[in-house]
C-alpha cells in the first residue's frame, strides 16, 4: 500500500507483476505436489494388490478370510490372532462375504480414502496463523508424508483398521459441531481402540466437558453392546486379557513401541518389569497430559492431540507398527529460535516415521537399544520433553534469520547458478547433520549394492582398463603388488592403513570444521557429498572387477587373503559389499578431498604437507593391496573435483571470513554479520 501511494502507478505495476508471478509459482508448486502425492497414492495401491495374494492383507485375511477367526463359532481370541476389541470383531463380522469378495481393491482403496480424509483434516486443523503458501500447500504434503510413514503402508499392507481411530479423533477435535457429536466420535475410535480415552482428560481439562462426558458414555455404550452380543469374548478380552494385552505378536518384538515392549527387549521381567512399566507409564501420562492441555489452552489443538496421541503410544502395553500415527502428527509443532533449527524436528519426525530403524541407526551394540526403540523414544520426546514454542513466542512466526558471509564476486557472470544458496556463517544443527550424514551414508552404501554388476561384466571392464594402462605403460599394479608382499612389515602397514584411515580421516576433519569452522564446513561436506553422488553413478554404470578378483593376473589379495574368484568371502560384508565398486575409486577420492581441504584451510606449510600426504599413503594402499587399478584413482580423482568444481558453480567461491564471532562458535546468531574478505575458488 505504501509503495502504491507514494510511488505512483509504475510501482504499483511493478508490485501486481512480481504478486502474479509468485502466485503462479506457487500455483505451479501446489499442482507438483498434487501429483507427487497422487503418485505415491498409486504406488502404494500398487504394491499392494501387485503382491502375491498369500503376502498381502494378512491380517485381514487372518479376522475374514475362509479360515479366519471371524468364521469361527467359538471365541475370537481363542488363537490370539485376532487383536481387535469386540467390538471391533463384532462390526467386522457382517462385512466378512463382502470383504472375501473383494478382500484386495475395496479394502485397499477404502483405507486409501481414509488416508486422504485424514491428510485434508489434519491440513485443515494446523494452529494458526499460517502462512498463505503453507495453507495451499498443507493438504497435498501432508497426504504425501502419510504415504510414506510407515504405519500407513504397514496398515495397507496388512489390511488393518488403525486408521480409523486417529482420523475419528481429528474429525471430532475440528470437523464436527457441537461437543456431544464430538465425543461419540472420539468414544466410538476408543472402543476401536482403548488408549483413545486418554483424551477424555485432555477433553476435561480444556473446558470440553460435555464432549469428555459424552466420549466416555459412548465407550461405555459400544463395550456394552458387544459385551451383550459377544460375553465370553468381551471377558476374554477385557479381563483376562487385561484390554487384549497379550494378544498378537510377543510384546518383546521390535515391532511393539511401548514402554512395556521396551523394558522387555532390555531385559526386565516379572513384577520389577511391571511395575516400573507401571510407574514409567503413569509418569509420562501425567507429563504428556497437562503439555497437551497447555498446547491445547495455546490455541494449538492439533498439537495437543499429537502429543494425547504420543503419550497412547509409550503407556499401551502394545503398540505396534500400524499404530504410531500419532507420532507423524507431531510435525507441526514448532521448535527453536534460529530459522536454522526451524526445520530440525520436522525432519526427525518424517525421519523417523518413513524409514526403517536400521537406516537411521547402525547396528552397533552400544546403541542397539536406541536402534530398537527409536519410534518410541520419538514419542516420548514429543509427549514430554520437546519444548515446543507458544504462539505468544516471538520466535513463533519469526525465528532469527542466519547471518551469512558477504557473497565474493565470482569470474564468471553465470557463477553461481543458485544466488539463493548463501554462505551461511552459524554453525548448523548438529543433530540435523549427523542424521544427514547416516541418512545419506545408507543410501550411498545401498546404491552401492545395488550397483552390482554380473561377475562378466566386471571381468570385461577390468580387461579393457588392464590393457588401456598397458597401452599407457602405467600398468603398475602387479609390480607394487608383488613388492608389498615380499615385504611383511609393508604389506601388514599398507593392509592397516586401507581398513583404519578411510572413514576416520574425513570424519575428524568435518568434526574440526563443524567446531571451528562451520562456514567451511558447509564448504567441504557439500563438495563431498556431491563427488560421492558422481562416484555412485560410476558405479551404476561401469562395474568393474579390481585387480585381486580378476582371474590369470595373478595378484594377491593381501587383506583377504587367496579367495575363489567365482564366490570370494570376507566374512560378514559378503553380502552388503559390491565388490565391483572399482571405478571410481571413493577410497582414493575421499583421501585426495581430505588432503585438498587440509591444504586450502590448514595454516601451516607443514599442515598442509602432512595433509597432502594422506591420499599419497592411500593410493599407495589400494594399489598395494590390489583393491584398485590406477586408473581407478584417476577416476576418484576426477569426481572429488567435479565436486569441488559443482559446489562453486552452484554456490559461488568460497568466501574466507576475516572472524567468526564468540557467538556463532555457541550456535548462536550475532547480529553483526562477519565480513568475507577474500575468496578461493
Amino acid at each position: 500500500m505504501a509503495n502504491v501511494e507514494h510511488g505512483g502507478q509504475m510501482s504499483g505495476a511493478l508490485g501486481a507483476g512480481a504478486a502474479g508471478t509468485r502466485t503462479a509459482r506457487l500455483a505451479a508448486i501446489r499442482l507438483g505436489m498434487w501429483l507427487v502425492a497422487a503418485v505415491l497414492a498409486v504406488r502404494q495401491v500398487a504394491v499392494v494388490l501387485l503382491t502375491p495374494r498369500a503376502d498381502r492383507l494378512t491380517d485381514l485375511e487372518t479376522w475374514v478370510g475362509p479360515n479366519g477367526v471371524l468364521h469361527v463359532k467359538g471365541s475370537l481370541y481363542d488363537s490370539t490372532r485376532f487383536t481387535g476389541t469386540p467390538l471391533g470383531g463384532l462390526v467386522l463380522k457382517p462385512l466378512t462375504r463382502a470383504a472375501e469378495q473383494s478382500l484386495g481393491w475395496a479394502w485397499t482403496f477404502g483405507s486409501l480414502v481414509l488416508v486422504v480424509a485424514l491428510g485434508l483434516v489434519a491440513a485443515r486443523s494446523l494452529p494458526q496463523p499460517v502462512s498463505r503458501r503453507t495453507s495451499l500447500l498443507a493438504a497435498p504434503v501432508a497426504i504425501s508424508l502419510l504415504m510414506l510413514s510407515l504405519p500407513v503402508r504397514n496398515a495397507l499392507h496388512l489390511g488393518q483398521t488403525s486408521i480409523i481411530p486417529v482420523l475419528l479423533v481429528l474429525l471430532g477435535c475440528f470437523s464436527v459441531r457441537g461437543e456431544r457429536s464430538s465425543g461419540v466420535l472420539i468414544g466410538i475410535g476408543a472402543a476401536l481402540q482403548p488408549t483413545v480415552l486418554l483424551f477424555v482428560p485432555l477433553l476435561w481439562l480444556t473446558g470440553r466437558r460435555r464432549a469428555a462426558v459424552s466420549t466416555a458414555v459412548t465407550f461405555a455404550v459400544c463395550t456394552a453392546l458387544a459385551w451383550a452380543a459377544m460375553p465370553h469374548d468381551s471377558y476374554t478380552y477385557w479381563v483376562h486379557h487385561l484390554a487384549g494385552v497379550g494378544l498378537g505378536g510377543k510384546a518383546y518384538d521390535h515391532g511393539n513401541q511401548s514402554l512395556h515392549g521396551a523394558l522387555l527387549r532390555l531385559g526386565l521381567t516379572g513384577p520389577l518389569e511391571i511395575g516400573l512399566f507401571l510407574v514409567l507409564g503413569a509418569a509420562v501420562a501425567a507429563l504428556g497430559l497437562r503439555r497437551a492441555v497447555h498446547y491445547a489452552r495455546d490455541g494449538q489443538l492439533l498439537l495437543a492431540v499429537a502429543v494425547t496421541g504420543c503419550v497412547a503410544v509409550a503407556v499401551s502395553p502394545t503398540t505396534w507398527q500400524h499404530q504410531l500415527l500419532w507420532v507423524l502428527l507431531a510435525v507441526v509443532g514448532r521448535v527453536g529460535t534460529r530459522a536454522a533449527d526451524r526445520y530440525v524436528w520436522p525432519f526427525v519426525v518424517v525421519l523417523v516415521m518413513t524409514l526403517p530403524a536400521t537406516v537411521l541407526i547402525p547396528n552397533v551394540a552400544a546403541i542397539r537399544p536406541l536402534r530398537d526403540n527409536v519410534i518410541l523414544l520419538a514419542a516420548l520426546a514429543a509427549a514430554c520433553a520437546v519444548p515446543f514454542l507458544d504462539r505468544e513466542s516471538p520466535s513463533y512466526r519469526a525465528p532469527r534469520p542466519a547471518v551469512q558471509a558477504t557473497p565474493v564476486p565470482s569470474r564468471l557472470s553465470r557463477v553461481p547458478l543458485l544466488p539463493f544458496w548463501r554462505r551461511v556463517l552459524s554453525r548448523p544443527n548438529l543433530l540435523f547433520e549427523l542424521l544427514l550424514m547416516r541418512v545419506c551414508y545408507a543410501a550411498y552404501s545401498s546404491v552401492r549394492v545395488a550397483a552390482t554388476g554380473s561377475r562378466t561384466t566386471a571381468e570385461a571392464h577390468g580387461r579393457q582398463i588392464h590393457s588401456l594402462e598397458q597401452a599407457l605403460s602405467i600398468d603398475v599394479e602387479s609390480w607394487v603388488n608383488h613388492t608389498a608382499v615380499r615385504m611383511p612389515w609393508l604389506e601388514h602397514f599398507l593392509g592397516f592403513y586401507y581398513l583404519s584411515f578411510h572413514f576416520v580421516v574425513p570424519l575428524t576433519i568435518l568434526g574440526v570444521l563443524y567446531a571451528r569452522r562451520p562456514v567451511d564446513y558447509r564448504w567441504a561436506r557439500t563438495s563431498l557429498g556431491l563427488a560421492t553422488l558422481l562416484g555412485l553413478l560410476g558405479f551404476w554404470l561401469y562395474p568393474l572387477a579390481p585387480p585381486r578378483l580378476m582371474p590369470g593376473l595373478g595378484f594377491i589379495d593381501t587383506v583377504h587373503g587367496v579367495q575363489d574368484l567365482a564366490k570370494p568371502d570376507y566374512g560378514a560384508m559378503t553380502s552388503v559389499t559390491n565388490q565391483y565398486a572399482a571405478m571410481p575409486s571413493l577410497h582414493f577420492g575421499w583421501s585426495l578431498w581430505c588432503g585438498i581441504v587440509i591444504a586450502v584451510l590448514a595454516p601451516r606449510w607443514w599442515m598442509k604437507a602432512l595433509g597432502m600426504l594422506h591420499p599419497l599413503l592411500t593410493v599407495s594402499a589400494i594399489v598395494a593391496t590390489a583393491n584398485h587399478w590406477v586408473l581407478d584413482a584417476v577416476g576418484g580423482a576426477l569426481v572429488v573435483g567435479s565436486g569441488f568444481a559443482l559446489t562453486h558453480l552452484l554456490a559461488g567461491p568460497r568466501a574466507v571470513v576475516a572472524a567468526v564471532p564468540d557467538a556463532e562458535r555457541s550456535g548462536s546468531v550475532s547480529s553483526a554479520p562477519a565480513a568475507a574478505v577474500g575468496t578461493t575458488s
